[in-house]
């Protein structure tokens, strides 16, 4: 899996976040890149995927083993079960959650984790919960960052009169833990809060329309309020649902300040990465902070700060690494490619739970 000669011992990370969906792809493979392709640690990694389309799942070359998780919503006591099944079989030393929704059962659970020879590196539930959508305007005020304004929308009706409270269109509809549609028009938001609310729940959130170019910032805080390893990128194409699909790296000081500020007075623990939009009057604006890596961290280890790979040094308790310079300029474009499989590959998914490949879990123990 990896080319170099590893130091320190073997270690077996699990990653979740398999899916790929081309319009909105999940994290987890592009971690899982980052990580087989440095040469700091020796790695064996394990994909953790809560659906048996999810093509990360059948990634052999990349992953050694993999398993379907119960989804976030059946709880902690079963995502915890299910997990303690898969590390009696793999004997996992590190846990990556890299998906919005299972994070805050990862965070109430560390200690029992952690009891199971599990490791994490993240926020503590007061950081994570200040840096959600609905409350990141007290971050952002505390950091003096600036922000548009968001409220919460419990019914579809403020759509029809926000405009008396001084909104204006376009708005922009988002959920909790996904998705964002800008609406043009109140029949367009109202659309977009039924089907956010039905996909996500509540609350729903909606926030004034900021045009301009839209920016991001991944990097690491060390849980003291530093913020190590910034990677920039100025978006170059997008998805229907805004997700980057080409990107460039840049340096820009004003973006680099903030983010700074924001991660000072959050004390962030843990990767994350700040997404905001520069005005028509070269002014930034947060638009939100996500708690994991971001689907493009391929580009860190391409740029040649290899963000995954450092996360395993605050893990295991080292020294955070000094970080080279990035290779401003750089360039990546996102691309779809068909897995080919078996049919016998997928069966095992679905009706065994996982494919085990280092040892076997129990039938009794398989996900139905």
């Amino acid at each position: 899996m990896n080319c170099s000669v590893p130091r320190g011992p073997l270690l077996t990370v699990a990653l979740t976040g398999m899916n790929a969906r081309a319009d909105n792809p999940g994290p987890g493979v592009a971690v899982a890149r980052c990580l087989a392709e440095q040469t700091r640690h020796q790695v064996r990694l394990i994909g953790l995927g809560y659906d048996a389309l999810e093509p990360g799942l059948y990634l052999d070359g990349l992953f050694d083993a993999t398993y379907l998780m119960p989804y976030p919503a059946a709880g902690e006591d079963a995502f915890l079960a299910r997990l303690a099944a898969v590390q009696a079989a793999e004997k996992i030393d590190v846990l990556i959650p890299c998906l919005d929704a299972e994070i805050p059962a990862c965070i109430a659970l560390q200690d029992r984790l952690a009891a199971m020879g599990i490791r994490t590196f993240l926020p503590d539930a007061a950081q994570f919960a200040l840096r959600a959508k609905d409350r990141l305007a007290e971050a952002a005020e505390a950091a003096g960052v600036a922000m548009p304004e968001t409220r919460r929308v419990s019914t579809p009706g403020f759509f029809q009169t926000c405009t008396r409270e001084g909104w204006r269109y376009p708005l922009v509809v988002k959920g909790v833990f996904y998705d964002a549609v800008v609406a043009y028009d109140a029949a367009q938001a109202v659309a977009a809060y039924h089907r956010i609310a039905a996909q996500w729940g509540h609350p729903v959130l909606v926030q004034q329309h900021v045009p301009g170019e839209k920016y991001n910032l991944t990097a690491l805080g060390d849980g003291t309020g530093a913020m190590l390893g910034a990677v920039m990128m100025k978006k170059r194409a997008v998805t229907d649902k805004g997700k980057a699909w080409a990107g460039v790296c840049i340096h820009d000081e004003v973006l680099l300040d903030a983010s700074t500020r924001l991660i000072a007075a959050l004390k962030w623990r843990g990767p994350f990465e700040v997404e905001g939009v520069r005005d028509r009057d070269g002014a930034y604006h947060l638009l939100e902070i996500n708690p994991r890596f971001p689907a493009w961290i391929y580009f860190s280890h391409g740029v040649g700060r290899n963000l995954p790979a450092a996360l395993l040094d605050l893990v295991l308790g080292h020294p955070a690494p000094s970080f080279p310079e990035p290779r401003l300029g750089s360039l990546f474009i996102r691309y779809a490619q068909e897995v080919v499989l078996p049919l016998s590959a997928f069966e095992a998914v679905v009706t065994g739970g996982g494919r085990p490949q280092a040892s076997e879990i129990q039938p009794e123990e398989a996900l139905s």
